[in-house]
């Protein structure tokens, strides 16, 4: 249930002759995929995913995963004493993975629906997190406004820089939030004690 998240700057820029106030938007694109897995007990199906689930690192599986990656266009107005950000857009891709199971006995399907609802839940908040960093980055990069910069070169650079610590900052608020969760006693052990019916 680990969150990868693969947010990359990619930046398109342009330059415009007359400076305006910055217009911006993000797109929102979310995709869901799933893997099979089966068992006639919660331990079956804990192994069944252990050994089914998506990739996190080079020798372990998540039980659940989300993946972002995010992009931008930004568009540069430019006077003879200024350079500012005229507009800027972003897309948003997220990819949530989660696994399926079917034909389930009845009391385990019970305590399956319970898992994966607070398995989803738990993805859905990476997922928050990654719309909340590129509001972020949104907000920081749509007021900028920097003087004596033709050809907006430091301008640009400055943007970059901004972007790279907002990504560097909601990465770590992923991993504290991973290790709130995933700790001993925390809500992912809950979900997969009463998966297992412990």
């Amino acid at each position: 249930m680990r969150c990868i998240a693969s947010a990359r700057i990619v930046l398109f820029a342009a330059c415009a002759a007359i400076a305006g106030e910055a217009a911006a938007g993000v797109k929102v694109s979310e995709k869901t995929r799933s893997y099979e897995i089966a068992g006639n007990t919660g331990a079956a199906l804990l192994a069944a995913m252990d050994h089914r689930g998506p990739k996190h690192g080079f020798l372990t599986r998540a039980i659940a995963q989300t993946r972002y990656s995010v992009s931008w266009t930004i568009e540069w107005g430019e006077t003879r004493t200024s350079c500012r950000v005229k507009s800027i857009n972003g897309k948003l891709d997220i990819t949530y993975t989660y696994p399926s199971a079917n034909g389930l006995p009845p009391g385990l399907e019970r305590r399956w629906s319970r898992f994966l609802a607070g398995v989803k839940k738990h993805e859905k908040a990476h997922g928050d997190m990654a719309r909340q960093m590129t509001r972020a980055v949104e907000k920081s990069a749509s007021k900028f406004v920097a003087h004596n910069d033709p050809g907006c070169r430091k301008s640009r650079r400055e943007v970059k820089e901004r972007m790279t610590a907002i990504y560097a900052e909601y990465e770590a608020r992923q991993i504290k939030f991973d290790a709130r969760e995933h700790r001993d006693g925390g809500r992912v052990e809950g979900l997969i004690e009463a998966l297992a019916g412990r």
